[in-house]
């Protein structure tokens, strides 16, 4: 089934020519179904990029997928075009008497702040408290996991003396999870991060599994199973180059950044980087959109009841 997205959106292009299946509203209207409602809050400096991300992963499964792009009602992107932001964006307030069965939290280039000098923070924990009772399951990404996991259960963030960045290999530490059917035992997982969060300070009795971890990049992946939450604190949905432009551009300004390991080919920043993780991003993302159909109500309204 295709993704259902706006007609004008950028993203539409560069998924069409990917082979996604995408769809506008008549098209929709034409199937009886009803679409999985997945809400995306971006948070992401490049939204254009980040909808084309999760579009892509959403709309890679057997399940039509209505998705609805979010913004922070009181916060103001700079670097992308009010236009933009204005024509295919809802802020949370319009957005709050809604229902949803799936909603995807994304990471932001805020990690060395403390939450509560965030912002949006307010906002944001508003927003996690909402999903509790509007949402029918939630997976939150890098920040945006952290930031659910601190506001949930107190967790705490730390930072690194160097920052995580590069293509690490990673344990599938429960195979019969239904969010890792079909995995490899280990599988490679971009990350890129200056703070992590570590298995030592996961509460007792809070039911939290980890799923994925690393050797050198730590926890990766958590199941939430009371919340129906997954917090995944690496970016399983970058793209084939995005590191290289991380890495780029932080050398043109004069930033330390290490090459980033097990990407380049031969660590060569020249050459064109490899692709390791595509195959896992769609798995991931295909078994948590089934376990949403599997489970979420028919009648919207009953999500949270």
């Amino acid at each position: 089934m295709p993704i259902k997205i706006p007609t004008n959106l950028p993203a539409r292009a560069t998924l069409e020519q990917e082979g996604v299946m995408v769809m506008d509203d008549d098209e929709a209207a034409r199937q009886d179904i009803r679409p999985l409602r997945v809400g995306l809050l971006n948070l992401m400096p490049n939204k254009q990029r980040t909808e084309t991300q999760f579009a892509r992963l959403c709309g890679a499964t057997p399940l039509q997928v209505e998705m609805t792009l979010i913004k922070m009602t009181h916060h103001t992107s700079k670097l992308t075009s009010s236009e933009h932001m204005l024509n295919f964006y809802r802020p949370f307030d319009d957005v709050r008497d809604e229902k949803f069965d799936g909603f995807v939290i994304t990471g932001a280039p805020i990690e060395l702040l403390e939450f509560e000098d965030v912002t949006y923070w307010a906002e944001m924990r508003e927003i996690l408290d909402w999903c509790d009772s509007h949402v029918h399951s939630a997976m939150h990404i890098c920040w945006g996991a952290q930031a659910a996991l601190h506001h949930y259960h107190g967790v705490p963030k730390h930072e690194l003396d160097a920052k995580a960045f590069g293509v690490y290999r990673h344990r599938n530490l429960n195979p019969a999870s239904p969010y890792l059917r079909g995995f490899s035992d280990d599988f490679s997982i971009p990350v890129s991060r200056w703070t992590e969060v570590r298995r030592a300070d996961l509460p007792a009795g809070s039911g939290l599994e980890v799923l994925m971890e690393a050797d050198d990049a730590g926890l990766c992946l958590l199941n939430d199973a009371a919340r129906r939450t997954l917090y995944m604190f690496n970016h399983i949905e970058y793209d084939s180059t995005t590191l290289a432009e991380e890495y780029h551009r932080d050398v043109a300004a004069g930033k330390p950044i290490n090459i980033p390991p097990n990407y380049f080919p031969g660590d060569d920043p020249s050459k064109t980087p490899e692709n390791r993780w595509r195959s896992h991003a769609h798995l991931l993302f295909g078994n948590w959109l089934n376990e949403v159909y599997q489970s979420t109500p028919y009648d919207l309204d009953k999500i949270g009841k």
